[in-house]
């Protein structure tokens, strides 16, 4: 800033400073003033109205409430009267009174006689600040005397020699705005204001001019010494001024002549060297160009083979021949350290699926989304690998990779690469956005540790290798850490898979039905057909350990069609024997439910003659996350045959709610996971609560199915539910078994032992 401008600045402040000071000073003796003459005037009116005391001592409502409509309507700042007998006790209103003090908080410990003002503010129950006054009313008339007439009293008020002795009869309370009285000095502000303003832009006038003037010829030379050092001045500049600038004037004239002789010699110079820089520059940008594009291929090209040897092109992470290098490195270090090393092996589940619905890019673009995922959750030193065969193709290689690698070095416990496997687990469960699909992938995960599991790369890759498979034959979704005992459990699989494929020929599957019990009348309303394998040397083998294995040898459709064949069949034989069973549920796969399963439905209904509203499919989630017109076609076609729709284990999937209100469903089982936990976690319970809400709003059935003990059933019945499955009344039985549940009532007395319990 300028000299001339800190001036003016400075000048300008202080007469705006003594403007504020001056309008401060109007505005608080202004009210001041208002707030007296309202104290003066209340005065003034309790001592002029005698009449005031007898309306008191006679509790005269209808007069004190005109009295005190004159004190209101005085002055706009008086926001509420309030009369109050000797002992404060109120006896008449006027205004808004509601939250008003009580008069002996007001009053303290001061005089009967005394006037009081005190500050109330609005943390202390009032709707705004005000000041509260009570002014005394005087009598000649003691008030405590009984029965005194208005004759008496008016002759004491007549008497000369009563006036002596006076007694406070009652109190004025009135309550006056703060803001009313600010309000009222607005107008003497403002016209203080007005004159400040005038005064201040006056100062600022007076001020600008007699700088300006004395100033005036220190930014002349100010200018002139800038435009010499910006070489604007040249000769033909001349500088005329009097009395101290003269000889100032004169010497700058002489400078600018002599840099304007040296500015044309510089020039001159200047445009010569800079005609042979530049031609030198020219040749020297052409050879470096040239020589940085050469670099620049040799660099390019060298790190495109090095990245063709060593890295997978779809997901930018080792390959399998960077992969083994550092895994041999790491095995060498580890052992010369007597460190452990970890490898987990991750396999992807479904991903066939999800190839075969959505397309090979869709599986690209989520194998790259893995391999993100994967890098993010573990440290700079460990080794993220997209195990893929190292002699195939680029264009077509990666197409079906979906098996990733990790190494963990340095481990300080085995533990810890449990904890890294569930990190992974966690990561990659959450949804993914895939060309518009919401996706969940889950990976099992083999852990093989060196060097107490294998020594060499080729030995723990096979290790993780089992446990990882292992890990996705116990259910998926989840990892576990190699041991001894999994070798042969492989040579098991290979002979299961062997007699399965058998299994159909030699009539070894059969059908359980656990009943679906309706708790209103005890009778059974469906029951759910589940396969059992009857092994001839194993016994009974559960589903979960031969329907995976079904799905990943592609023998699951043949299962399902000869579980939906005898279901149907079986249902005809409950009616030949004269027993009503409404329906039999019948488990879907994803991977069986395609156009010809459709057709088949239709063959079989149309073979075995059942009703088809006697038949209910039950679907996974996975089948309604194609949300497709083809997915929403087959549903509607098996909805014009009669069968019943219904989802199984709702609630554990992550597809879209959304698609019942868009797929023709009729019923919704709640899984047993939230059924078991509902007493153990309130999420549980508060989802079984919103899915039977939901359910009823939309006019579909409820199955809670896994129901074992007396409280789940109350906590189901008491929220709505009330068609039961579980082994609370019966695990699944052979057919001849379920017979005799289907009489009408069977489950009654079982129902009301719970409900006695």
């Amino acid at each position: 800033m300028t000299v001339a401008g800190k001036i003016n600045a400075l000048v300008i402040a202080i007469a705006a400073v003594a403007a504020c000071l001056m309008t401060a000073h109007t505005v608080q003796s202004e009210y001041r003033n208002s707030l007296d003459r309202i104290i003066e005037q209340a005065s003034t009116d309790v001592a002029s109205q005698p009449q005031l005391q007898l309306d008191i001592y006679y509790r005269d409502i209808g007069a004190l409430g005109s009295l005190l409509e004159g004190f209101t309507s005085s002055s706009p700042a008086i926001n509420y009267a309030i009369i109050h007998d000797p002992a404060g006790a109120p006896l008449a209103r006027k205004g808004r009174a509601t939250n008003a003090p009580l008069l002996p908080d007001i009053r303290g410990n001061a005089s009967p006689s005394d006037q009081v003002l005190t500050s109330q503010t609005a943390d202390q129950g009032m709707a705004e600040h005000l000041y509260v006054l009570t002014v005394p009313v005087l009598s000649l008339v003691n008030p405590l005397e009984k029965n005194v007439s208005r004759a008496t009293f008016g002759a004491a008020l007549a008497s000369p020699t009563k006036a002596a002795s006076l007694h406070v009869v009652g109190y004025i309370q009135l309550g006056i705005s703060r803001l009313q009285l600010l309000r009222g000095t607005l107008p003497a502000a403002a016209l203080t204001a007005g004159f400040s303003l005038l005064f201040v832009l006056l100062c600022a006038a007076v001020s600008i001019f007699l700088t300006r003037r004395i100033t005036a010829p220190f930014s002349l030379l100010v200018r002139v010494a800038d435009d010499i050092a910006a070489g604007k001045l040249d000769q033909s500049t001349r500088l005329e001024g009097g009395g101290e600038l003269k000889e100032i004037f004169a010497l700058l004239n002489t400078i600018i002549g002599d840099i304007s002789s040296y500015k044309t010699q510089m020039d001159v110079d200047h445009q010569l060297l800079s005609m042979k820089v530049e031609e030198r520059t020219v040749q020297l940008s052409r050879r470096n160009e040239e020589l940085n594009k050469a670099v620049r291929e040799v660099t390019e090209t060298k790190d495109r083979l090095r990245q063709l040897a060593y890295y997978d092109s779809l997901t930018s992470l080792p390959n399998r021949r960077l992969f083994t290098e550092q895994l041999d490195l790491l095995l060498r270090l580890a052992k010369r350290n007597k460190e452990m090393l970890a490898l987990l092996f991750l396999d992807l589940d479904n991903f066939k699926r999800i190839n075969d619905s959505l397309g090979h890019s869709a599986g690209d673009l989520l194998l790259r989304e893995v391999g993100k995922r994967l890098t993010a959750c573990v440290r700079d030193s460990d080794v993220v690998a997209h195990y893929v065969e190292s002699n195939a193709r680029i264009d077509v290689s990666r197409l079906g990779g979906d098996e990733f690698t990790v190494v963990l070095n340095q481990l300080d416990s085995t533990e810890s690469a449990g904890v890294v496997a569930q990190r992974l687990i966690s990561a990659l469960i959450k949804p993914m956005i895939i060309d518009g699909h919401e996706l969940v992938v889950t990976p099992s995960i083999g852990i093989a540790v060196a060097p107490q599991d294998a020594e060499n790369v080729e030995g723990l890759l096979k290790s993780a290798d089992t446990a990882m498979y292992h890990a996705k034959s116990s259910g998926k979704n989840n990892f576990l850490f190699y041991n001894s005992g999994m070798d042969a459990a492989g040579v098991e699989r290979l002979t299961l898979e062997t007699d399965l494929r058998k299994a159909l020929e030699r009539n070894e599957l059969v059908l359980y039905y656990q009943p679906q019990v309706d708790t209103l009348t005890g009778s059974v309303v469906g029951a759910e057909a589940l396969m059992r394998w009857q092994h001839p040397e194993q016994g009974l083998i559960p589903p979960f350990k031969f329907i995976p294995l079904a799905e990943e040898m592609g023998l699951i459709r043949a299962l399902g069609e000869w579980g939906l064949q005898e279901a149907c069949r079986q249902m005809i034989q409950f009616q030949g024997m004269g027993l009503d069973l409404p329906k039999v549920s019948v488990n879907v796969s994803a991977l069986q439910f395609n156009k010809s399963f459709i057709a088949r439905v239709g063959e079989v209904l149309h073979e075995t003659a059942l009703k088809p509203s006697r038949l209910e499919l039950e679907l996974t989630e996975g089948i309604m996350m194609d949300d497709t017109d083809a997915t929403i076609n087959s549903l509607e076609e098996l909805k014009e045959m009669g069968v019943s729709l219904s989802i199984d284990d709702f609630g554990t999937g992550y597809s879209s709610l959304s698609y019942l209100s868009r797929f023709p469903l009729d019923e919704l089982k709640i899984d047993r996971s939230f059924v078991v936990d509902y007493d153990k976690s309130r999420n549980d319970s508060s989802l079984i609560i919103a899915i039977i809400a939901m359910g009823r709003s939309m006019n579909l059935q409820l199955v809670a199915e896994g129901v074992e003990t007396d409280g789940q059933y109350h906590f189901l019945r008491q929220h709505g539910a009330h068609i039961i499955q579980g082994y609370l009344f019966s695990p699944p039985v052979p057919a001849g078994d379920l017979a005799p549940m289907l009489s009408p009532g069977y489950f009654r007395e079982k129902i009301s032992q719970i409900g006695a319990g």
